[in-house]
């Protein structure tokens, strides 16, 4: 491989490499019990699978996915851009990253969590965030290529720590509910991905994510799309193995009766409690101040540069709101959503995100697709018709908005995968009404 390529490789794993994202596998590998392995199968899928499948899909259009979209529908790609730029922003990525810098280093050294320390920390947090990006610099760049490798470093260590600590260790018990086989474990692991948030990430940000890797010198000629793929199998292949080592951390860690009742009682994410303890168990309380203040410095950065994103985005689209103002609103939104604590910010994102991530899994497939067998325009426009159509109704029903009984008997609804069927019913009724209207117009 080219030097380039591995640099690019690096470079899409730090993209993807989100400080907030470290919590679910130890909490997934916790809750799997004996089905650990599809499980955390499952999360890899989705966690790192799809964000790198869709940046690769996204080098196949010059303008990647925004212009992708226009030419399926201008309005269903501006509407479905905003729903992911506000999921990915105020509405729950930001928030977490504040309520997950609390909870991993704040609350290990409080007697009990409280309101009043989360809002104090997380006034200060974004007091801060809202300061630099209302100043965009070159600092908060400097700052997060710093931190990232260096939490890179204190994460391998801490795995290796750990795995060798807990080693001889039995498996925690299962949980029942939700992991009553390999393969409801797996699907069961592979919605859990959504929480990363990654895939639909990178339908956002898919053309910077090019635009860098063109900066290398790489291009459309010179291979673009096979750097693309070959530096995407180094960033999965790095991301997997943080994953999976962080699963099985979470898989043998034992939990106390009466912990796991405060841990309940309190509301606290059971992925922060096993990493903060975990780094005190390898390193002692030196590892768990280290791991807390590096993982909230590497959420502000992520914070930051998010808010600044999403509010170039909206300012690009609606320009009569100013960018400051636009910071200023996403940022007190923020603040106050973090505010809820992290569970509730995790949970409340869950219904968005199971409507988000099948379409946007059918847009990668369709434009995938559309790569190698000439595709019509209505094919893509009815597969992400339906899909959306039925993820919206799925959920309503799961959360109980309205009551449709026939939800429940639709094929792979088990599997959370209900939308797939749908997404291969209107592809194929697209391509041949569209193949019929190409061949009407031409006769």
């Amino acid at each position: 491989m080219k030097r380039n390529t591995w640099v690019v490789g690096f470079m899409l794993f730090a993209i993807f490499f989100g400080a907030g994202n470290l919590i679910f596998p130890p909490k997934l590998g916790f809750a799997s019990g004996e089905y650990f392995w599809p499980a955390i199968l499952g999360f890899i899928f989705t966690g790192v699978g799809l964000p790198l499948l869709g940046i690769i899909v996204g080098s196949l259009d010059e303008g990647g996915y925004k212009e992708a979209l226009r030419k399926i529908n201008p309005v269903f790609g501006v509407i479905f851009l905003m729903a992911i730029y506000l999921t990915i922003g105020p509405l729950f990525a930001i928030p977490r990253t504040g309520a997950t810098s609390y909870e991993m280093a704040i609350v290990p050294f409080l007697k009990a969590p409280s309101a009043i320390s989360l809002f104090i920390f997380t006034l200060i947090y974004f007091a801060i965030s809202l300061w630099l990006a209302i100043n965009p610099s070159k600092m908060v760049d400097r700052v997060g290529s710093f931190l990232t490798p260096v939490l890179l470093v204190s994460i391998v260590l801490l795995v290796i720590r750990g795995i060798y600590i807990l080693f001889t260790e039995p498996v925690t018990a299962t949980d029942t509910k939700t992991f009553t086989s390999g393969g409801g474990s797996f699907f069961k692991g592979f919605t859990e991905g959504y929480l990363t948030m990654d895939a639909i990430a990178a339908i956002a940000f898919s053309v910077i994510v090019l635009n860098a890797i063109k900066a290398k010198g790489i291009t459309k000629e010179t291979g673009l799309f096979k750097q693309t793929v070959l530096a995407g199998l180094i960033a999965a292949t790095a991301l997997g193995f943080i994953y999976l080592t962080l699963g099985w951390i979470g898989n043998h860690y034992t939990i106390a009766g009466n912990t796991m009742a405060n841990i309940e009682k309190h509301q606290l994410d059971l992925g922060t409690f096993v990493l903060t303890h975990v780094a005190d168990d390898t390193f002692g309380s030196f590892g768990k101040i280290l791991i807390g203040v590096i993982v909230s410095l590497a959420c502000l950065t992520t914070s930051v540069g998010l808010i600044v994103a999403v509010s170039e985005y909206f300012f690009e689209i609606f320009p009569k709101i100013s960018y400051k103002v636009y910071v200023v609103i996403f940022t007190l939104f923020s603040f106050l959503l973090a505010n809820q604590g992290l569970s509730a910010v995790i949970s409340k994102s869950v219904p968005v995100l199971l409507i988000l991530y099948p379409i946007a899994m059918t847009l990668v497939l369709v434009m995938l697709l559309a790569k190698f067998i000439p595709t019509p325009p209505l094919a893509q426009q009815l597969a992400l018709g339906l899909v959306t159509i039925v993820s919206i109704l799925s959920v309503m029903h799961a959360y109980k908005v309205l009551n449709m009984p026939f939800i429940d008997q639709l094929p792979l609804k088990g599997q959370s995968m209900e939308w797939l069927l749908f997404a291969l019913i209107g592809y194929i009724a697209g391509y041949l009404l569209g193949l019929r209207q190409e061949k009407i117009k031409y006769s």
